[in-house]
């Protein structure tokens, strides 16, 4: 994979983890919005939402961490 690819990987995880966690928590928290597919953990019941959501961000984060780590075995071989 070229290093666009990687980023660009690890911008959409970046986008899904964000948009799943903290701002499904914010609309959850301050606004009146019935749930959708975009803010899925707002789904669940009171307490387990919050915990969904943190989950969420939290692969999010491992699939940056992975993609980041794979992005730089790519560049290594390439120098």
């Amino acid at each position: 994979m070229g290093e666009a690819w990687y980023r660009l990987g690890m911008l959409l995880a970046l986008a899904a983890g964000v948009w799943e966690g903290p701002l499904a928590i914010i609309f959850r928290l301050f606004t009146d919005k019935e749930p959708t597919v975009l803010t899925a953990a707002n789904y669940l019941s009171a307490p387990w939402c919050y915990v969904g959501a943190v989950g969420a961000m939290i692969i999010a984060l491992g699939v940056i961490v992975v993609l980041d780590a794979g992005h730089k075995r790519a560049t290594g071989r390439a120098r």
